[in-house]
């Protein structure tokens, strides 16, 4: 599989993997093709995913300018296309707790505002008209333990009395009773404002809104080489060269190694894996008790999180393999399989349909950062969503088009400092690994 920390290039025109999205979203709507033809153009994008598509709509509807879409294989190929599919009032994995004493309380309410934004924009979007198989709404945060419980009650204290959001506490017997029997819950947190997608069905929603506004859109098209001429950014594909003014870099996890010095060393991509199980008759249902379609996550520091899907199978995923080299053993999703059985023994006989598994973007600090990678902000970039980007790299993407069209940016953090880099980057797999461990037994044990 692809590895960004030591492949130069993801391929080009490589098919989507084998996963139950692929398959069940029907036929790729149309796009560009790949570039053929040597061009000029104010904005090139690269990266068709929803960082890129997101900051192509909003040049085009907001700015008047139609910026080029380069993309290496398919839109939505890497982890667009690939994820879970829920859409949360969220990003990165620093709690606001720690934002508030970091950076103080204005700092943190403005940074809760813009994640506010990230679902409001991803909502107004599927208004026009995207079919995206929305589910019903609702988020519940499982406290793995009882120890975890406390946690939970001090998180509802602070986002009702400091922003009055729209939470509920669940004991173990209420998320039971009312949502789904899961044996490793002790209780939950429930969020009003989430919900479930096809996650790649909303991509190719986005692509034809950016297309109906007058966007190109070029699949097959990676970037194979990459020189500054002056003030112009020179991008090589294949078949042509494009000559722009900027750049939007949004491959977030997918980021090649060597592909602009500017984010080099400062990300770092993590295998997430998920199984879809083959449908549950009525009688599995009725034995877990699943009422609900609502997103769950668990409150591990390894999370496990799944949700039931509108043909009831369930949709189950974590943490994956160290390395691409490794992505398709298939014990990884043979170990989801059995942590799913640990959540609902009635189902000790069931199997998974699909596996398939794609690169988050981790940063350093735990946020994400809308930053420039040059001196003069002719090359941008939005990275490092944690693992929980697909609503706010949708607001990442209307800041990046504001960006390179000379606006000012909110002063938060997210978007006045760059991606920190890795100490010792060559490592930084084995600092992963130590990582892994160290989570294993701090969730069992602390």
């Amino acid at each position: 599989m692809y590895d960004p920390l030591h492949d130069l290039s993801p391929g080009q025109s490589q098919p989507y993997p084998d996963s139950y999205w692929a398959a069940h979203s029907g036929p790729a709507p149309a796009d560009d093709g790949a570039l053929t033809q040597d061009c000029t153009v104010d904005v090139a994008i690269i990266g068709a995913g929803y960082t890129g598509l997101s900051a192509a709509y909003h040049l085009a509807t907001e700015h008047g300018v139609k910026a080029l879409v380069l993309e290496a294989n398919q839109t939505a190929w890497g982890c667009s296309g690939r994820n879970a599919g829920f859409v949360l009032k969220s990003s990165g994995r620093k709690p606001y707790a720690q934002m508030q004493k970091q950076w103080g309380e204005a700092v943190m309410r403005g940074v809760y505002q813009e994640f506010n934004a990230g679902l409001d924009r991803v909502r107004q979007l599927i208004s026009l008209g995207i079919d995206c198989d929305q589910q019903e709404p609702g988020y519940l945060r499982m406290a793995h333990k009882p120890s975890m419980v406390p946690t939970l009650q001090a998180q509802a204290r602070l986002l009702q009395q400091t922003f009055g959001a729209e939470v509920e506490l669940l004991s173990r017997s209420e998320v039971h009773q009312q949502y789904v029997a899961d044996q490793q819950s002790f209780g939950a947190l429930r969020f009003a404002d989430a919900f479930g997608v096809n996650p790649l069905k909303l991509a190719w929603g986005y692509q034809q809104l950016a297309r109906n506004a007058g966007v190109m859109i070029h699949t097959a098209s990676p970037v194979q080489q990459w020189q500054t001429d002056g003030r112009t950014q020179v991008l090589h594909t294949p078949q042509a060269v494009v000559r722009a003014r900027k750049v939007i870099l949004a491959t977030n996890g997918y980021t090649p190694k060597q592909l602009h010095p500017g984010v080099q060393s400062r990300t770092l991509p993590v295998l997430s894996q998920i199984i879809v199980t083959e449908p549950l008759s009525a009688a599995q249902l009725a034995a877990c008790n699943l009422l609900t379609s609502q997103v769950v996550m668990d409150t591990r520091a390894l999370k496990y999180y799944y949700r039931k899907l509108p043909d009831n199978r369930i949709l189950f995923g974590g943490r994956g393999a160290i390395t691409g080299r490794d992505a398709e053993n298939p014990f990884y999703a043979e170990r989801l399989l059995e942590v799913l059985k640990l959540s609902f023994p009635a189902l000790h006989n069931l199997r998974y349909d699909y596996q398939w598994s794609g690169w988050i973007c981790m940063s350093l600090d735990d946020i994400p950062h809308i930053y420039q990678a040059d001196a003069h902000a002719d090359v941008v970039y939005s990275m490092g969503y944690c693992g929980s980007g697909l609503s706010f790299s949708v607001q990442a993407g209307k800041r990046l088009a504001d960006k390179v069209m000379g606006l000012t940016q909110p002063d938060l953090p997210l978007f006045q400092s760059a991606l920190p880099k890795f100490p010792l980057a060559p490592l930084r797999r084995v600092g992963q690994w130590g990582y892994f461990h160290y989570g294993k037994l701090k969730d069992q044990w602390w």
